[in-house]
Formats: C-alpha cells, structure tokens, sequence
C-alpha cells in the first residue's frame, strides 16, 4: 500500500513515525495529514536507506536542489559530487534532471548514493530518447513516455514532475492571450511541441489513469508541474497560468481517490505583491495538497544573482503557506551550475525556508534563533558557527576577520556593545567599575 492508503486506514506506517519524530509533532498529527493529503512522504519502495522527508501543512519548509548532466557536462562523477555537496548543505531532496550522457546509469547512482527523496522530470528522458530514435522531440510516441516513467519508477524514484495540466484548452488560452515568454518550463514545452505537431490532447492527461496505476504500485509521489508557469514578471499570475491550476485542481482529487500521493508545482517569477494570492488560490483550488515553488523570482534584471532573487521570494511564499522550495542558483539562467553555485543556491534557499518556519511558528526554527541570540550575547563563537547554515563560511570568516586573539570581533573591538553592556549590567556597584 501507499502512504496515503495506510493513513486513509488508520494504519500509522514506520516512515510516518520517522517524520513525526523529525518534525517534533505528533504522529497523529502526521496520520491525519497524509490521510486528508496535505501531506506527502516521497518515498518510493525501491529507493534503499532512503531518509523519510514529510512535504506539507504544519511541518518545516524544505528545500530541493537539482543536479544533472547535459550534452555539454556529461560526467556523472561530477553530479555526484554535487549530490554530496547539495546534502551537506541541507538539501531535504534533490531532484536528477540529467539530459547528457547515461542518463539511466546517472539516475541509478544517483538514487544510490542519495539517502534524501530523489525526483525527476521523466518527459526529460523520453525526449532523449525520442532524439536517439527519431531525431525529434515531437516524434516521441505516447509509449515511450509511459515505458519512461515505469522504468525511473522501478529504480526507486521518489517523486516525479508531471506535466498534465497542459490541455489543447490550456493552448487556445494562451494564444488568446499572448505572452512576453511564451513557454519557459522545458518540460512543459515538449508537451506543447507534442500536442501541436500530432495535433492531439496531452498523453499524459489522456491517460492520466495509467499514469495514477504506475505511481500507486510503486508508491511514487506525483509532483503535478506547471508547464505554464510564468518566466517573466509579465507573464505572472495570467489567464494561461490560472488555467492550468484548475485543471491541476481536479487532478489532485483523482490522486488521492486512487491512493496516489501528490503535490503541485507553481511559479515561477512573480512580482512581490502577488505572491500571496498565488500561494492562496493554490492551496484553495488545490484543496491544501503541499505547494512546490520554483523561487518564485520576484525580478527578471538579476543574472548571477538569482539565488537571492529566489530566496527572497521563497521567504515570503513559504511564510504564506507554501511547504517546498526548489533552489535557484546563482547560474540561473547562464549555465550549468558548478559546485560552489550549487552550495550557495541550497544555502540561500535554506534561509528563506528558516525565515519563513520562523513566522509558521516551527519551534524548531524559533529555538534555533534563540540559541544563536544567546551564543551572540554570550560571545560564544564556537556556538555561533555550530548554530550557523554554513559552519564552514563562518568559521572562515571568524578565522580570517580577525587577527588579534580577543573575545570580540574585528569590526567593533573594545566598543563591542553587548561586551560593554555586559560588564556594566553585571557590575554590583556601577560608581566603582
């Protein structure tokens, strides 16, 4: 059975009981969360020493990095490494979008050496193999889509980016319209490609019930993508982005009527002021299933810095509900992210999921604060590292800041505050210290 069926049951699986414990609540609390589908634990039954992950209503924000090859940077070595150093980070899940090389033998180390919940976007693989077989993309068959999603289900996939909420409908909506940007998400433009070449309804729509059998024997999550997001602060929040939220909608209840967990994907770039009303109108026509957010990026006019663009909007998604934050790095929109950019995307999206918990009231996130606020007034450096999200930055710049041996730092000296404020609150007698 699923997790959402043992929770429909009342049956309270070890995975739910890990997530619990995690997340310091109760795991009635969890039972009734998975049951209703406001929560989700990827965790398909073929992923070995996989770490559960609780994604969802009433549990701390978590955060996805994406990792994998491409025809330019093929080498699986070298995600691999990004896989460790995206875990060491605090990565909660990753996500192997692969398109170079072996793109089966980097999904199956990936998943191996990966203890986190592992998500792809399967039309990625097809389309690779659709360009091996045929030489197009939109010569790719209905067949070989679904032999796709069977195979990265069977190798322990966790959860899977779907793109079925893109109709012939949605696509008369957007020509109506009209966009700056058209179609940004990749695999949302294979599936336009598709349906306008063979002039057909989306396979994956079409067949929506074959898709659900496939991911409830394998108990694979079904991540529900937003091929229409906005990639633009012009595009955001329009007809053809709405459109494909109410159909994304009805596909959520015939998710957990067949017993299959399942969690939406959504924007995207998206202006300040709207964010809010996009995390509601999800939640409301979604009917609270958990939110994945890609940023969203409130400003188009900032290349190389992207991952602040990201966690900024992530900060105030998260705080108005949204549950899972994809990271955005600083290559965004430039390139293939190197190491260094993939540690500091996962960073930066860890502090818009810390400052957003803070105001969801996880006492976790609170305690945390508290305890560096008292290392801080305490002068205790070696527990301001400890409670930092990069130990390693800190401690270098602690290290590298100051050359004197004192207790205080480099840039206040004697007239640090709390050192001055400290001497003479603890003072008995203020006149004589």
């Amino acid at each position: 059975m699923t997790q959402i069926e043992y929770a429909k049951r009342g049956i309270l699986s070890d995975e739910m009981k890990a997530v619990a414990q995690q997340e310091g609540v109760t795991e009635e609390f969890i039972l009734e969360g998975v049951a209703a589908g406001r929560i989700v634990i990827p965790c398909n039954q073929h992923h070995g020493g996989l770490k559960p992950c609780g994604i969802g209503g009433g549990l701390s924000t978590k955060v996805n990095a994406n990792i994998g090859t491409s025809e330019e940077y093929p080498d699986l070595d070298k995600e691999l490494v990004k896989l460790d150093v995206a875990l060491k980070a605090g990565a909660d899940a990753v996500m192997d979008l692969s398109t170079g090389g072996d793109v089966n033998a980097t999904r199956k180390e990936i998943v191996r050496h990966c203890e986190v919940p592992i998500g792809t976007v399967p039309l990625y693989q097809a389309a690779v193999v659709a360009m091996e077989r045929y030489g197009s993309i939109v010569k790719m068959s209905e067949e070989d889509i679904f032999e796709v999603i069977e195979q990265q289900a069977r190798d322990g996939v966790d959860f899977m980016t779907v793109h079925c909420g893109l109709t012939m409908d949605s696509l008369e909506s957007l020509r109506q319209q009209g966009r700056v940007m058209d179609v940004v998400s990749r695999g949302g433009s294979f599936i336009v490609g598709w349906m306008l070449y063979h002039q057909r309804e989306n396979p994956l729509f079409e067949h929506f019930d074959r898709l659900l059998d496939i991911a409830k024997e394998h108990d694979v999550t079904l991540s529900l993508g937003d091929g229409l997001r906005p990639g633009c602060i012009a595009d955001a929040t329009d007809r053809g982005q709405i459109h494909e939220l109410l159909i994304l909608g009805q596909l959520v209840k015939r998710c957990r009527d067949a017993g299959v967990q399942v969690m939406i994907e959504g924007p995207g770039h998206v202006p300040l002021d709207q964010i809010e009303a996009n995390v509601k109108l999800q939640k409301s026509l979604c009917d609270g299933a958990p939110f994945y957010v890609l940023g969203p990026l409130v400003t188009d006019i900032a290349p190389g810095y992207d991952h602040i663009v990201a966690a900024i909007g992530g900060a105030i998604a998260a705080s108005c509900g949204a549950d899972f934050l994809c990271y955005v790095t600083p290559a965004e929109h430039l390139g293939l992210p190197d190491l260094n950019d993939v540690k500091e995307g996962v960073i930066a999206s860890k502090i818009a999921a810390h400052a957003a918990d803070v105001v969801k009231g996880i006492k976790k996130a609170k305690d945390r604060d508290l305890a560096m606020a008292i290392a801080r007034k305490k002068l205790d450096w070696e527990a301001q590292v400890r409670l930092s999200l990069d130990p390693e930055k800190a401690s270098r710049y602690r290290q590298s800041k100051n050359i004197s041996n004192q207790n205080t730092c480099s840039m206040c000296g004697r007239f640090c505050a709390m050192k001055i404020v400290s001497e003479y609150l603890e003072c008995e007698n203020v006149s004589k210290c």
